[in-house]
């Protein structure tokens, strides 16, 4: 699935029906809706008449708009029987009255079912009460949805502030275009999730503004994960760079250098850049691009420090991968947990890297001694044994080794599947060059080809096969009337006879070749 955390309580409409009743039976008491025909209405027009309500708060200007309350209550509201029900046309249902065949429960104005928004505040105030801090739903649902809710919750506990802040969110989109099933392009979590991970599609989430609309296309998931191997990748790195440093003692705390006061700055920088993202509107994209930036530094960082072959600072290091993850798991997209400075939150991959690692360094080492010797004698059958245990045997095992210069090769310890699905990639996209290169070279030989054939053609009949352009021509074969019969122009005759003479070059150049040869 999604990862998306376990909810407190769900609630079902079906199973809060006397609940319901009894909340449509307080607003009539309280004067804001009424009975007609086996239905009850909220009066609109009284509840926007009291001094201290106000109807259609998050859309006023739709009050009164029955193509807007069409779109959202269909002809439950909007058609002739309903309206000659009502007071005035902008009420809505709070009961409806059934049709035989209909759904229907017993109440006091006969049998019937809950108006569309009635079921939404009795199931929120029986757990939130008679106010909340934070209401969500799709921006489409402002109204008549969520200002029915409103009006009718704060008609029933006698208030003017039910919800403190609405967060509309945007729509989905399929590569530009609206997702529906007559289109085609209808696409379930289950089917998304068998082309990404749950973790790549939250962070293409968490690249776009949660109140705009997001286009789910091919280009929206490459940049999640552009940032999924950013991510990954520079964790991986790090923890490998601090591997070897003790986690105490003197070692662990070297005195820092303009390198490391550099980094930290910027590390607090970024963690205030995130902190203000996150406070302006929850800016989830700015949030992940300063992590971002703070990743770019610490990868300069670590170049660096390996070029001059000195050590990172452990602690510094620790912290940003540490903060990072944090933030990361806060948005559901988890990539461990640093927080211990161990190299991963799960205790078993912690034992299994202090346990493993030992031994893989053992093995990288001797590996290397092997290539080196291997390199000074040309010994290329077991240069391609070196190889073939760094490329094929180790990732199969879930161990990416990466050969540095001057530097012992990095160990990463990564899940198979990741790096088996990183060498299909990476094997598809060597395939897709391998074609578009031969592609080319098939467009050039064919363009010589061409060239060829074309230098063969005498000048007196390159123009005749032209008679969508030309229809009358000299005893040289050059152009002298147009395709209508009109007579070239100065213009024109000089523009076929500069062609005409770098023909007649080209095929006189051919001839003096073919007699030679």
């Amino acid at each position: 699935g999604m990862q998306v955390l376990q909810p407190d309580a769900v609630t079902r409409a079906t199973e809060f029906i006397p609940e319901i009743i009894e909340y449509v039976k307080k607003i009539i008491d309280n004067g804001f809706a009424y009975e007609s025909n086996g239905s009850v209405y909220f009066d609109t027009i009284k509840f926007d008449d009291m001094p201290d309500h106000f109807y259609g708060k998050l859309v006023p200007e739709a009050f009164g708009d029955l193509k807007k309350l069409q779109e959202g209550e269909g002809e439950l509201s909007i058609g002739t029987e309903r309206l000659n029900e009502k007071r005035s046309q902008s009420d809505f249902a709070v009961w409806k009255s059934s049709k035989p065949g209909e759904p229907s429960w017993d109440s006091p104005w006969g049998k019937g079912r809950p108006g569309w928004h009635i079921e939404c505040s009795v199931m929120a105030s029986s757990l939130l009460g008679e106010s909340m801090d934070i209401h969500t739903g799709g921006y489409d649902l402002k109204f008549p949805h969520h200002d029915n809710e409103l009006a009718q919750s704060e008609a029933y506990f006698g208030n003017d502030c039910w919800v403190r802040y609405f967060l509309h969110s945007g729509h989905l989109t399929i590569s530009g275009c609206k997702m529906s099933k007559s289109l085609k392009n209808f696409i379930t979590i289950k089917e998304a999730l068998k082309q990404h991970t749950s973790r790549q599609i939250r962070l293409a989430f968490l690249l776009h503004s949660w109140k705009d609309t997001l286009d789910y296309s091919s280009q929206t998931m490459d940049i999640a994960l552009y940032y999924e191997k950013l991510f990954t990748e520079f964790l991986l790195t790090a923890k490998d760079s601090i591997r070897d440093i003790p986690r105490t003692g003197r070692e662990a705390h070297q005195k820092w250098t303009v390198e490391e006061h550099n980094l930290f700055s910027t590390f607090q920088q970024k963690q205030a850049g995130v902190h203000e993202s996150l406070c302006d509107n929850i800016d989830t994209r700015s949030a992940l691009e300063n992590i971002r930036d703070l990743i770019t530094s610490s990868n300069i960082y670590i170049s660096s420090r390996k070029s001059k072959q000195l050590q990172c600072n452990r602690k510094v290091l620790a912290n940003i991968m540490s903060y990072i993850t944090k933030i990361l798991k806060m948005f559901g997209a988890n990539f461990g947990d640093f927080s211990s400075e161990f190299t991963s939150g799960d205790s078993a991959l912690v034992n299994q890297d202090d346990v493993v690692m030992p031994y893989l360094r053992t093995l990288a080492d001797f590996r290397e001694n092997i290539r080196q010797q291997a390199i000074e004698i040309k010994a290329v059958p077991i240069l391609k044994l070196c190889d073939s245990l760094r490329d094929d045997v180790l990732p199969a095992l879930g161990v990416r080794l990466e050969d540095q210069e001057g530097l012992k090769a990095a160990i990463k310890l990564v899940d198979p599947a990741v790096i088996a699905k990183e060498k299909e990639i990476k094997q598809r996209m060597d395939e897709e060059k391998r074609k578009e290169k031969e592609r080319k070279k098939q467009e050039q030989e064919a363009l010589k080809a061409e060239r060829e054939a074309a230098k063969r053609k005498p000048p007196s009949e390159m123009f005749k096969s032209m008679t969508d352009k030309y229809s009358k021509f000299d005893d040289k074969g050059i152009p002298t009337h147009d395709v209508d019969g009109k007579e070239l122009s100065e213009s024109q005759t000089k523009k076929v006879m500069k062609l005409y003479t770098a023909q007649e070059k080209k095929y006189n150049d051919y001839l003096k070749s073919v007699a030679t040869s």
